[in-house]
């Protein structure tokens, strides 16, 4: 008979346990935050909210306040990643129960303190206790990076099909390594501007000071640090679908090198933010490395479901490889959001900077804005769907449920991003006059996507708590799954 100790040491110890447990947290604080915008202020459902907890939202504070949010959120999605890669990357099982345990500690601490900070009252013993969490999600990912040292005789890779160096080094495993340094050194610079809060600096929204003409150094160094840390959690995330996909052969071996000097490069870019007008260009130079590893990935990964699901068939014909290919929505839309990503975020991304003083810089400040706005937020949005499908499909989701989770995901998903892209940039077709009609269907994309996102997400996390009261459930035997493979 299993006991609570039990099915607490699933939740805090196992790689499944503790992902679950981040995802439910991320999860109850979007609910619950959800509802202090859009149409729930003009139901009257943020008054509820905000006299049911006894939120205090002071509008002087509400740039901090946002701030301590999307940290909060943050914090938990780089814990579910660093918990996927000490579960899939080799390393000292010691390392990994120590780096798990730190992070899970810190990002715990982290989001709980600064949401009571910034949404219960300003009482600085939280914001003390915020920042102490931040300090364990940073030494845990000095951890990691001492056990993903890619240069030790351990790990070498002795199989010819990998990328991998004359001497073995195994370059996934460097690609990896680069990815969470320059994750350290792009917090560093995010936790050395906010080291001066109160002294010097005042919280802020980076799209609000888009069109300022002059900005301090600790302004500059807040932009560079939003610039890089949602790219490099987007380079962690195409990393780890590679080894779902099992990514290797030539276009593995054309694909890491880019990584590791795309990595590189844009972060040195980010970075530059602080001391040369011409960081974007570095940026951009950096992103074309990643985004064609990234396509390589695609490639490889759509052609190996194609050849998996025709398995068998002489000569298949373009149906059936279509069939193959759209066969399981987990695997295919891991990779389609990959590619989807380009029309509604790279793609317009590239075209603003293309015609930033031309058309965006003409608009009132309020256009721009929204762009600016939307288009991270859909980026972070992408990034999460495809983590949602590597997670469901490592928690065993099967059958039916498989495929409608999956579909919903995805297309719910895309007709959200399609609407919140067109919102931003929908000045280009229509006059602020004759929006309206436009901007009524556009939210009405959006609040319908995003709501089928969460409730195939509450969905899918009720089955899994509902799992944990069963006596012998699939959570014991994950825990046990996981005992053997260590």
């Amino acid at each position: 008979m299993r006991s609570i100790a039990d099915r607490f040491r699933y939740l805090f110890t196992s790689t499944r346990g503790l992902v679950l447990l981040a995802i439910g947290l991320v999860a109850l604080v979007t609910a619950i935050w959800s509802s202090l915008s859009g149409p729930m202020v003009e139901w009257g459902v943020k008054d509820f909210v905000v006299r049911t907890l006894g939120m205090k939202l002071v509008e002087a504070e509400r740039e901090g306040r946002i701030i301590s949010l999307y940290h909060a959120i943050a914090f938990a999605v780089v814990a579910v990643l660093v918990y996927l890669m000490t579960h899939a990357i080799p390393m000292r099982v010691q390392q990994r129960a120590n780096i798990n345990a730190t992070i899970t500690a810190g990002y715990m601490l982290a989001m709980v303190s600064g949401l009571i900070f910034g949404y219960f009252g300003q009482n600085w013993v939280f914001h003390g206790l915020f920042l102490v969490g931040q300090g364990l999600i940073f030494w845990a990912g000095c951890m990691l990076a001492v056990a993903l040292w890619p240069w030790g005789r351990s790990w070498r890779q002795p199989d010819p099909a990998y990328a991998r160096t004359p001497g073995g080094v195994d370059l996934e495993r460097v690609a990896f390594f680069v990815m969470t340094v320059s994750t350290l050194g792009s917090a560093a610079l995010g936790g050395i501007s906010g080291a001066f809060f109160g002294n010097g600096f005042q919280s802020f929204l980076a799209e609000d000071l888009v069109r300022e003409p002059v900005k301090d150094l600790l302004q500059k160094a807040v932009i560079g640090h939003l610039h890089i840390m949602l790219t490099l959690i987007c380079i962690a995330t195409a990393l780890l679908i590679g080894r779902w996909f099992d990514f290797r052969g030539i276009l593995h071996k054309i694909a890491m090198p880019l990584m590791i000097l795309g990595t590189a490069v844009i972060s040195l870019g980010a970075w530059s933010v602080v001391v040369t007008p011409h960081a974007h260009t570095i940026i951009y130079v950096g992103s074309v490395f990643v985004m064609l590893a990234a396509l390589f990935l695609v490639i490889y990964g759509w052609g190996r479901l194609i050849r998996e699901g025709t398995a068998g068939l002489r000569r298949p014909t373009f149906g059936q490889k279509l069939a193959a290919l759209l066969r399981d929505p987990l695997r295919f839309g891991s990779l389609w959001q990959m590619v989807y990503m380009n029309f509604v975020v790279s793609g317009v991304g590239i075209f603003m900077a293309v015609k930033l003083d031309e058309i965006f810089r003409v608009w009132p400040h309020r256009e721009e804005r929204i762009a600016l706005t939307g288009h991270w937020h859909s980026l972070s949005a992408l990034t999460a769907t495809i983590l949602l499908c590597y997670f469901a499909d490592m928690m065993g989701l099967q059958g039916r449920a498989r495929r409608w989770f999956g579909w919903v995901l995805i297309l719910a998903s895309d007709v959200a991003f399609a609407g919140a892209t067109l919102f931003a940039i929908k000045r280009l077709f229509v006059t602020e006059y004759g929006q309206q009609v436009m901007v009524n269907w556009l939210m009405l994309a959006i609040d319908f996507g995003l709501g089928a996102v969460l409730v195939a997400l509450a969905l899918f996390l009720i089955w899994r708590l509902a799992d944990l009261f069963r006596p012998n459930g699939r959570w014991a035997a994950e825990v046990d799954e996981e005992v053997v493979q260590r």
